[in-house]
């Protein structure tokens, strides 16, 4: 099913990111993605900036999911990517619905979902990036985190 998957436009129609448990969890919009195999493991590797809210539940947890939409939930996930489950129950606000699945949570709402077991992270280096990519996306921000995740199940919820 990873080779049927065209992530750049399941990225660009909606995705997010979601790691905690059901009682607790946090989800943004993500824009950036890669699926490959290191190590043997097929992966999900996806980047979280240490201020944002979701990256505590990044580092707390050890599966999280990749979960794709429809692009008729453009303004769900705008709102999703732009205000912080730490001010406001955002999931609730956008009347999405969570459900627990093989350690980590999805939303009925999406079409794909990629549960994943972490196994590997790392800081990007700033003295690796390219003057205009720091300039863009670091000027005056942290670096992102990389989080490395093994692909352990794809739920296609259109079934």
């Amino acid at each position: 099913m990873i080779n049927e998957l065209k992530i750049d436009e399941l990225i660009n129609e909606g995705c997010l990111v979601t790691a905690g448990t059901i009682d607790n969890f946090n989800t943004m919009t993500i824009g950036w993605g890669m699926i490959g195999t290191i190590w043997r493991k097929k992966t999900f590797i996806v980047y979280v900036k240490p201020c944002r809210y979701t990256y505590q539940f990044m580092e707390n947890n050890d599966y999280f999911t990749v979960s794709f939409y429809d692009k008729k939930y453009k303004k769900e996930m705008g709102y999703l990517g732009s205000k912080s489950g730490k001010d406001c129950n955002k999931v609730q606000d956008v009347n999405f619905h969570p459900i627990e699945v093989n350690n980590s949570i999805t939303f009925e709402e999406a079409k794909y979902t990629i549960i994943c077991k972490k196994y590997y992270h790392c800081d990007i280096n700033r003295d690796n990036v390219l003057e205009e990519d720091i300039n863009r996306y670091y000027l005056n921000e942290d670096v992102h985190r990389v989080y490395y995740g093994e692909i352990l199940e794809i739920i296609d919820h259109n079934k």
